[in-house]
């Protein structure tokens, strides 16, 4: 019986040791065909514009092609839920942001997919911040003073949103939340028509990414109070970000990173965070970051998985206070 016991310990350890060695040679010749990164979004937007760049820069990198594949559609569910479905060989990824992967899970109890068990973070690579800011006719120039008048005048003041459920509608709830401000959520069908909708007057307070803000900007056309980043802008340094100025823990900025369906070989996902550490680091991702108002926010897996268990812990609260899920 013991002889019996000795042999089974030996052929599990033979067994695990095969595994392994073939999940090494198989990360070693990945890739050896083109790889997909799933954009759970339309085409357009910094997002999209960043990821291309990566997929670029990993296809040199790599000397295999990484391409972007558009699949939009039910808030982000359609593409990460074809990755979550896809085989755990490194060839499918999604772009991972907030909304498949944080607000869906919150909101959709009918989601097709599990997003702590189905996918396993690679690492995120570049964070979009959320700019406040004004129409030029609001009569405060600074975050505090827009803070006391809201409080003052509770709901006289709008903020536009990229649609409810989005990030800077979510951001808006917490600026709300933790500064005691009365501001009232507009929504639109998207960043750009936010922004157009402050340009007008129609709505007095932006709480949209930088990015369709920064034109505006440079023209006076918008005036910055402050970014929801946890650093200062290297587009714009001049402006405080929401925590200097008194609120600590508030974060309101886009974050990108890669994501592949758990059980993807551990060597793989290693292989691909080093090179898209090497590829974010470089002058063309760096030229075209701060031409968007990006930041470079390179994590590696534990971290990004962490940054995103934080996020979850910070908008659970906010969702269910605003009835948008079915707790």
């Amino acid at each position: 019986m013991t002889v019996s016991f000795f042999l089974k310990g030996v052929r599990f350890v033979f067994a695990l040791m095969c595994g392994m060695t073939i999940a090494i040679g198989f990360a070693q010749t990945w890739p050896d065909k083109t790889v997909k990164i799933i954009n759970p979004y339309s085409p357009g937007g910094p997002s999209d514009a960043i990821v291309r760049m990566l997929a670029e820069g990993l296809s040199s990198e790599m000397g295999q092609r990484f391409m972007v594949e558009n699949k939009p559609g039910g808030g982000t569910v359609i593409g990460a839920n074809w990755v979550a479905k896809s085989a755990p060989d490194g060839y499918t990824l999604l772009l991972a942001t907030v909304a498949p992967l944080v607000v869906q899970p919150l909101i959709n109890p009918t989601l097709p997919y599990d997003a702590k068990r189905d996918f396993q973070m690679v690492g995120m690579f570049a964070t979009v911040p959320n700019l406040i800011s004004v129409h030029p006719s609001v009569p405060v120039t600074t975050l505090n003073e827009l803070i006391a008048y809201s409080i003052k005048n509770p709901n006289k003041l709008n903020y536009a949103s990229a649609g409810t459920g989005s990030g800077p509608h979510l951001s808006g709830e917490l600026f709300n939340r933790m500064t005691g401000s009365k501001l009232s959520h507009v929504p639109f069908g998207g960043a750009a028509p936010a922004v157009m909708a402050v340009l007008s007057g129609q709505v007095e307070v932006s709480f949209v990414n930088i990015t369709p803000q920064i034109a505006h900007v440079k023209a006076g056309k918008l005036r910055p109070l402050a970014m929801g980043s946890t650093k200062r802008s290297s587009l714009f340094p001049e402006v405080p970000t929401v925590a200097e100025l008194g609120y600590p823990g508030f974060v309101s900025e886009s974050w990108n990173g890669l994501a592949v369906p758990t059980g993807t070989p551990l060597a793989i996902v290693d292989k691909l965070y080093k090179a898209m550490e090497k590829v974010m680091s470089s002058a063309k991702a760096q030229e075209l970051l701060m031409s968007l108002g990006a930041e470079s926010t390179v994590m590696g897996p534990e971290a990004f998985t962490n940054y995103v268990k934080n996020d979850e812990k910070q908008l659970t609260p906010i969702i269910k206070s605003l009835s948008l899920s079915n707790y």
